[in-house]
């Protein structure tokens, strides 16, 4: 039996707590070809420059036959349905994003972020007001996970009595990446479907019903570019809810563990207002949800970094690791929201551009803060904590803390 590659280390499950010493190792070689033809990229401006090159495809049609098998349980589940916006490419991609972002933010919507920003706050209030009772808590289950579900449902108009539904269908479709048994696809295949037929029946009662939300907008609204019908509504809801939220579990997670592994920013965020926007910042950048995009594919032959990427052929981002790029960020491993210029791949780049990111940086300020100024004498019970299976999306799968009370609000 072979040895694993310096990649499949990364993903293997027992390196998840700590892959920061194998990204620099992998960063020692720009662009590393998989013994399977895949193309694995770990360097700041090699993934800059391919997230805005346009032989770079998203679009899982572009790959060769026998690579059709990593598209990816995003793509895969759930097959009936027309590709998200994110697996396309333009000019099918521009429309549908521009369809979307119409319901979402500037110049249509500018004012929908800042409306949503009094419920963001009872949400997370209520959730901490939950932990006075008792002297120790799971950060994942009992604020990191239910906030952005809440967010992402109000967002969208999903009744709150329906939220706790989401969490039976989001794991095994966000939990299957990687994992390939007949078992865990058929769970991925059921969850889709029954999200989707959720979603289908919700649509209709907007139609009948319109809201101030996101999915009446949808489902009433006549723009240049027309309306989300049929698939192309499910498949772009499916991604929001699922994007939407589990990102921001992980962030307001890996900042939480992270502020209480660095006690000066700590002591900082109880005092200093405008500390949250800076320090939310480099959680980004240090500790992002998104390790690396997978599902990217070659559509010429592209000379970068002294290797050649074939036409065809995966190509795998490793945003984490670029965003630990000495070369190109100074004290990359170092947490310092205080950095000047701060510059991250968190996000990614380019046409594809995190389409919530405003509204989960917004997620990561209000809880983040209120959880610092609110729990008192606040200590890691696990270091490092439990991980959620995912290496695409990594964050803890609990978070047990001990703390001394609650502050009221």
């Amino acid at each position: 039996m072979s040895e694993p590659s310096l990649f499949q280390e990364i993903t293997d499950f027992g390196n998840r707590a700590n892959p920061w010493p194998l990204y620099e190792k992998l960063r020692s070689q720009p662009v590393w070809q998989e013994a399977d033809g895949s193309f694995v990229v770990s360097t700041f401006r090699e993934i800059y420059s391919l997230l805005h090159d346009p032989r770079i495809s998203s679009d899982p049609s572009n790959l060769l036959p026998e690579y059709a098998d990593k598209a990816g349980p995003l793509a895969q589940a759930g097959s009936n349905l027309p590709p998200s916006f994110i697996r396309t490419d333009p000019p099918r991609h521009d429309t549908l994003r521009r369809i979307a972002m119409r319901q979402f933010g500037p110049p249509h919507r500018p004012d929908r972020i800042d409306k949503l920003t009094p419920l963001l706050e009872d949400v997370v209030t209520r959730l901490i007001d939950g932990l006075a009772d008792r002297q120790q808590c799971d950060l994942v289950d009992d604020v990191a996970y239910p906030f952005p579900v809440a967010a992402i449902t109000g967002l969208l108009g999903v009744p709150p009595e329906d939220e706790p539904r989401f969490s039976q269908w989001v794991g095994p479709i966000v939990d299957s990446t990687g994992k390939d048994s007949p078992e865990v696809a058929q769970q991925r295949t059921d969850a889709f479907q029954q999200l989707g037929m959720y979603m289908f029946q919700l649509a209709q009662s907007k139609r009948a019903n319109p809201g101030d939300d996101m999915l009446s907008g949808f489902v009433t609204d006549d723009g240049p570019d027309g309306r989300l019908e049929g698939g192309d509504l499910f498949s772009a809801l499916i991604l929001l809810l699922i994007a939407g939220h589990e990102t921001t579990v992980n962030l307001i997670a890996n900042g939480w563990l992270t502020l209480l592994r660095h006690p000066e920013a700590l002591a900082r965020l109880r005092t200093e207002p405008d500390y949250a926007i800076r320090m939310v910042e480099e959680l980004l950048r240090y500790e992002g949800s998104v390790h690396f995009l997978p599902n990217r594919t070659a559509v010429a032959d592209i000379e970068i970094a002294g290797t050649t990427i074939r036409k065809g052929h995966p190509i795998v981002l490793v945003l984490a690791s670029g965003n630990r790029d000495t070369d190109c960020i100074p004290h990359a491993d170092r947490f310092d929201p205080d950095r000047p210029d701060n510059v991250h791949l968190a996000f990614g780049n380019g046409i594809h551009y995190c389409f919530g990111a405003p509204l989960a940086r917004l997620e990561a300020q209000l809880a983040l803060t209120q959880l610092a100024k609110r729990l008192q004498n606040p200590r890691l019970m696990a270091d490092p904590p439990p991980y959620r299976p995912s290496p695409v999306l990594r964050g803890p799968i609990h978070l047990p803390v001990a703390y001394d009370g609650v502050l009221p609000a």
